[in-house]
């Protein structure tokens, strides 16, 4: 399955195991909860959704590399305990905690969180003397004497043999007590993720024209040559900062992340096409309504590739627009939920010191929002900063219309700013619809809108005639045709068999 579908699996596990019937005793004894282990190649987001599994079902989450550890922290360093046995005094040897079962507790302990999970990434890739406790592991959930707590759900996960020399195979007696998922790469499947997390558009654009080039390890006479992933999503990041602070992205950087030559010099020479592209046709003015004389036209008559390129900037440009919408929406809002409380209190220094306190504590509980996904984390970060000013202003003197005042225009902050996204929807489509009417162009436009999960958001919200109307009538075309495609298939299987 792809990575997706095992994340929804993982989520309907952790549910499971953590269901309680009305005696407060696990549905499924933890004798029965068999841990959870992902096989699938490197690089393809396996630990990424154990965090999302963690923060949509509300639990904690422990990660360790276990090719990072060594057995002494594993399984806790060896001690000498005295005891009888039938009247004998017997020096035994025992173990300290095992830092891993350490973190656990520390985990409940910061964040107050009695469940979650312990995931163990590289499981089969550990050393001949850590072996035997991995198997001990699965097989009974302990660390060496000491087992993990109630509650923690065990998440392993591991690469199959073929992508690793150290991958050691499995025995049938531990398979048999794990819940094996077997997970592959999935470009359509990243691509959701990608404008989620806001991933550069050149890299989506690219990875549509050239989808051969999302996925591939290869062994070769000088090597392994690889792209995975995690090196599109580490190369994206490096390409934001890179030209925020105006340092040329050249083919030595790109080759750094994605390792294999002839893709690493390819995508180098499409980065300079898309920014370009990017320049040719003024993206930034499309949006605007201000088009540039010609660009329809040459639009209309330009290669695909070409057309894929300026469909994939304007998709980015509104889906990093309507993430800031999102952002700033669910800031409002909280920050609404806020002057509603602290007006009903008698003394506002007080109110507004209580609701810090309790988003500080907030704050801390999300281990300072490394727990939140970043959206999120900006907001309430953005919450701590807004709050603390209004504090100051209160100690200040200043009463509740003043800290309204400036509520009020962070609102028109937050109108001012949908309103421009919505007409930088409308203008794109104006532009698309300029230069290709209805057609294969404008149900790939449509198809990138709706693989982004915060302009679906935005549109849900704020509403786009032109989105409705090519949406219900050429997505609905395309699926006629691909109907009408597999009825002809069927008639000429049906017509040869006769």
């Amino acid at each position: 399955m792809n990575i997706k579908e095992a994340k929804e699996e993982i989520v309907h596990t952790v549910r499971a195991y953590t269901a309680k019937d009305d005696f407060g005793n696990y549905e499924i004894g933890v004798t029965h909860q068999r841990p959870i282990l992902l096989i699938g190649p490197p690089g393809i987001g396996k630990t990424a959704i154990m965090e999302q599994v963690a923060r949509e079902c509300g639990i904690g989450l422990v990660a360790y590399t276990i090719t990072h550890h060594t057995r002494q922290s594993a399984i806790g360093l060896p001690i000498i305990e005295h005891k009888d046995f039938g009247g004998v005094h017997y020096p035994v040897t025992e173990y300290t905690m095992s830092e891993i079962i350490g973190s656990v507790y520390n985990q409940m302990e910061q964040t107050g969180l009695k469940e979650g999970i312990l995931f163990i990434d590289e499981i089969n890739c550990v050393s001949e003397t850590l072996a035997p406790t991995m198997l001990q592991f699965l097989q009974g959930k302990t660390f060496g004497n000491h087992k993990v707590p109630e509650g923690w759900i065990i998440v392993a996960a591991g690469n199959p043999p073929e992508y690793n020399k150290s991958v050691k195979e499995f025995d049938i007696v531990t398979l048999d007590r794990v819940k094996r998922i077997d997970v592959t790469e999935n470009l359509a499947v990243w691509k959701e993720y990608a404008y989620k997390e806001g991933i550069h558009g050149s890299i989506i654009s690219y990875l549509d024209i050239k989808k051969e080039n999302f996925y591939t390890i290869e062994t070769t006479v000088e090597g392994k040559r690889f792209v995975t992933a995690r090196g599109w999503e580490d190369l994206s990041q490096m390409i934001k900062v890179y030209q925020k602070l105006g340092i040329p992205v050249t083919e030595g950087v790109i080759r750094q992340y994605l390792q294999h030559l002839v893709i690493a010099k390819e995508f180098s020479a499409y980065l300079d096409l898309y920014e370009k592209y990017a320049s040719d046709y003024n993206v930034e003015e499309i949006l605007k309504g201000s088009v540039n004389p010609g660009a329809a036209e040459r639009m209309a008559s330009a290669p695909f590739d070409e057309k894929l390129s300026v469909i994939g900037l304007l998709v980015s440009r509104l889906s990093d627009g309507a993430c800031d919408c999102f952002e700033w929406d669910s800031y409002v809002e909280r920050l609404f939920g806020v002057l509603k409380f602290v007006k009903s209190e008698p003394v506002l220094i007080e109110g507004l010191e209580a609701v810090l306190e309790n988003e500080k504590a907030k704050w801390a509980k999300n281990q300072n929002g490394k727990a939140l996904d970043k959206v999120d984390a900006r907001v309430s970060r953005r919450m701590l900063d807004t709050l603390e000013e209004y504090l100051k202003d209160a100690r200040g003197g200043a009463d509740f219309d003043v800290i309204r005042d400036k509520f009020n225009q962070n609102v028109a902050k937050r109108q001012n700013l949908l309103s421009t996204w919505k007409s930088g929807f409308d203008n794109s489509f104006h532009f698309i619809e300029a230069a290709f009417g209805e057609s294969q162009e404008m149900v790939v436009f449509i198809t990138e809108l709706n693989t982004s999960h915060y302009a679906l958001w935005f549109i849900g919200e704020n509403g786009c005639d032109k989105y409705y109307q090519y949406n219900q009538g050429l997505l609905l075309g395309e699926r006629q045709r691909s109907i009408m495609a597999d009825i002809q298939g069927i008639e000429k299987e049906l017509s040869f068999l006769g």
